[in-house]
């Protein structure tokens, strides 16, 4: 059997060429989580105390909980209605 000529202007299927990894919803996620990392650094420069409360308190639960976000965030995908 001969085989058939490739058409000049098809386009080959896309079916299983690489996704993106990451959904609009996984970049937000990351987003939300970096503004917090900053906005806590910034907190602890704008208070200036080595012994301030948020410089004690406040900043290193937002810092861990942030940095577990983003983390929670690169790891999440949505669930199909499927199987």
């Amino acid at each position: 059997m001969k085989s058939l000529p490739k058409k000049a202007g098809k386009k080959p299927d896309n079916k299983h060429s690489a996704a993106m990894p990451l959904g609009t919803v996984n970049y937000i996620m990351i987003a939300c989580g970096a503004l917090v990392i900053a906005g806590s650094y910034l907190g602890m420069y704008l208070e200036r105390d080595v012994d301030g409360f948020f410089s004690l308190y406040i900043s290193p639960l937002t810092l861990v909980a942030a940095y577990a976000w983003i983390i929670f965030a690169v790891l999440y995908r949505k669930k199909n209605g499927g199987t």
